[in-house]
């Protein structure tokens, strides 16, 4: 690969600035935190909690007679 880069000249602005960021750092970042339960497990265990109170509410209430 040195011949390469022997090869290849730098060409340099007439006008303005001439900026150069060469690094090779890791950049860190947030993490992400995923949810354990997705959104739907959890719209599924919230009906099925109530349909199971509404059945224990069903079997305990005693029946009425005319």
């Amino acid at each position: 690969m040195s011949k390469v880069t022997d090869d290849i000249k730098p060409v340099l602005p007439k006008n303005g600035q001439l900026i150069i960021e060469d690094s090779q750092e890791f950049v860190m970042c947030k993490p992400r935190l995923i949810p354990l339960k997705s959104f739907t497990l959890e719209k599924l265990e919230k009906m099925q909690q109530q349909v199971q109170l509404l059945q224990e509410q069903a079997t305990n209430k005693p029946e009425q007679e005319d």
